[in-house]
C-alpha cells in the first residue's frame, strides 16, 4: 500500500497543488487514493475531495491524543490502495510555532510515515541542499524520505537533481514546472474554497498530467510502499438516528467530515439544508448544528432569507438542542457586517453584532473549560478547541474560559445552557466523543419530549 506525507519547509511551497495533482495521477493509474489534512484547515481538504469525490479527513494532534489520529487514520486509509496526507505550514511548526506539538512533522512521525519534501528552488541552489540538510538533523528521525522540486524549470531541475542527491542523499522524485494552472487565490481565512474556483478540475487534471510525465514513480512507490495491509473500517450505524438538522451551504462549509462521522456513530442522523437556499431546516429535525464557514461573504443573502431566520430563532428560544460554532456563532447574533461593509440582521437568538476587525482575533489553540454545566459540557470540564476568524462579536458571552496553552493568555467565551453551545472555538468530536453522545442525546430527548419543530 502506498502511504506518504507532501510536506515542505514553509508555507506557499505548493502543498495543495502538488497534493491535488498526486492524488489525480494515483486515481488514474487505478490506485484508488484518499487523503488527509495535518492540523485544523478546512479548505484544503476541499481541495482533496473536489479531486477524489470522497471526503478528505484531518489529523490534529493538538484536537486529539496520538492513539486517536492512528485510529481515524486506520478507518479512513482501510480498503484504499493509496494514502496522501498533506502536511501544514512549515515542516516542524507545530504548536504556536516554537514547538513541533501537532506539527507535519509530528503527524507524520506518529504514524510512520515516509515524507517527501517539496521544495520551491527560486534563488538558491547548494544552499537548497543546506537548507534540506538542517532539516534532516532538526530531530533524531526526520522523516523525510525524498524530495520534490516546485515551481521549477525543466532546465534547473536537471542541473540541481544530482547535486541535490549527492549532498543530501535523498533522491529527488520530480518536478513540476512553473504552471499558470498550479495557481489558487487566496482571501482572508487563506486559499478560496474549491467550489469557488472555475474549472478547477481540469486545471488539476493538467497538473496531474505534467506530473505523471516528471515524477520518478518507481522510487516513488518503493519509498513508500508500506505493505502493512489495510485495516478494517469501522461498522456505521444503522439509518433512523436521531435527526439533527447539519447546515451546510456555500456559507457553512468549513466542518470536519470525521466530527459528522462522530455525531453518525453517537446515534445522530443528519439531514443537511442551506440556511442561504431553503426556506427552514427538515420537518422532524429534533437537533441543530451550524458550523464555521463564510457567513460574512453572503450576509445580505442570509438576511434576505427571512422565513429560515425566524425558524432558527423561534427554534432556539424552545430549546433545541443547537451546537453553533465560529460563523455558524455569527448566524445566531443580531447583526452581520458583510464584506461589502453593510450591516445585516441574523437570527437574532442572541446579543451582539459580528463585525469585521481587519486581523485575526484569538487565532490558534486554546484550552476551552467550562464554567457551568450545560449542553455539551461539565463544569471544569476542559477540551482543546481551535478558533481561526477575522470577525468579532460585540457580545461574546462568558459561560467558558479560553487559555492559550504556552502563554496562558485566557478570556472568558460563549453562550451555553442545557440545550445550546454558541461560541467562536470550533470544536473537535472525534477528540472528545463524549461531546457528541450528549449533543445526540439532548436531541433524543427533545423528540421523546414531542415539542419538536411542527410547533415552531
Amino acid at each position: 500500500m502506498v502511504e506518504l506525507m507532501i510536506a515542505a519547509p514553509a508555507s506557499g511551497s505548493g502543498k495543495t497543488v502538488l497534493a491535488c495533482a498526486l492524488l489525480a495521477a494515483l486515481k488514474r493509474r487505478g490506485l484508488d487514493p484518499c487523503a488527509f489534512k495535518c492540523g485544523p484547515d478546512y479548505i484544503d481538504p476541499m481541495f482533496h475531495r473536489s479531486v477524489l469525490g470522497v471526503d478528505s479527513h484531518n489529523l490534529d494532534l493538538f484536537l486529539s491524543d496520538g492513539d486517536t489520529v492512528r485510529a481515524l487514520y486506520a478507518r479512513y486509509a482501510a480498503a484504499h490502495g493509496s494514502v496522501v496526507v498533506e502536511g501544514a505550514m512549515g515542516f516542524y511548526d507545530g504548536l504556536g510555532g516554537s514547538t513541533d506539538r501537532a506539527s507535519a512533522w509530528h503527524t507524520a512521525d506518529t504514524l510512520g510515515l515516509p515524507v517527501v519534501l517539496a521544495v520551491r528552488p527560486k534563488g538558491a541552489s547548494l544552499t537548497l541542499a543546506a537548507q534540506v540538510r538542517g532539516l534532516q538533523a532538526f530531530r533524531a528521525s526526520s522523516r523525510i524520505a525524498g524530495l520534490f522540486l516546485n515551481d521549477c524549470s525543466p532546465m534547473l531541475a536537471k542541473s540541481l537533481t544530482p547535486m541535490l542527491e549527492r549532498e543530501t542523499g535523498l533522491p529527488v522524485l520530480g518536478y513540476l514546472p512553473h504552471m499558470e494552472e498550479a495557481v489558487i487565490e487566496s482571501r482572508h481565512l487563506g486559499l478560496r474554497t474549491a467550489g469557488e474556483i472555475e474549472g478547477l478540475t481540469a486545471r488539476i487534471g493538467r497538473t496531474a498530467q505534467a506530473l505523471d510525465k516528471t515524477m520518478d514513480w518507481d522510487r516513488l512507490f518503493q519509498l513508500s510502499d508500506r505493505r502493512e495491509g489495510g485495516a478494517v473500517p469501522s461498522a456505521r450505524p444503522a439509518a433512523g438516528g436521531v435527526p439533527i438538522a447539519a447546515a451546510r451551504d456555500e456559507a457553512f462549509c468549513f466542518v470536519y467530515a470525521e466530527t459528522l462521522d462522530a455525531l453518525r456513530d453517537a446515534g445522530a442522523e443528519l439531514l443537511f439544508f442551506s440556511p442561504l437556499h431553503d426556506e427552514r431546516p427538515p420537518r422532524n429535525a429534533c437537533g441543530l448544528y451550524l458550523p464555521g464557514g463564510y457567513p460574512e461573504l453572503y450576509a445580505s443573502r442570509l438576511a434576505d432569507n427571512t422565513s429560515m431566520r425566524r425558524w432558527v430563532k423561534e427554534a432556539v428560544r424552545r430549546g433545541l438542542p443547537t451546537v453553533a460554532e465560529c460563523g455558524g456563532f455569527l448566524y445566531l447574533g443580531q447583526n452581520l457586517q458583510g464584506t461589502d461593509g453593510g450591516s445585516y440582521p441574523m437570527a437574532g437568538c442572541l446579543p451582539g453584532d459580528g463585525v469585521y476587525t481587519s486581523r485575526l482575533v484569538r487565532f490558534g489553540y486554546s484550552q476551552l473549560t467550562a464554567n457551568e454545566d450545560s449542553l455539551l459540557f461539565r463544569t471544569g470540564e476542559a477540551v482543546p478547541v481551535h478558533e481561526f476568524h477575522y470577525w468579532d462579536s460585540t457580545e461574546n458571552g462568558d459561560s467558558l474560559t479560553a487559555v492559550k496553552p504556552l502563554t496562558g493568555r485566557s478570556w472568558r467565551c460563549g453562550f451555553t445552557n442545557r440545550r445550546l453551545y454558541a461560541a467562536f472555538p470550533h470544536l473537535y468530536f472525534p477528540g472528545n466523543p463524549e461531546l457528541a453522545a450528549r449533543f445526540v442525546q439532548a436531541a433524543r430527548e427533545y423528540g421523546e419530549e414531542r415539542i419538536c419543530d411542527e410547533e415552531i
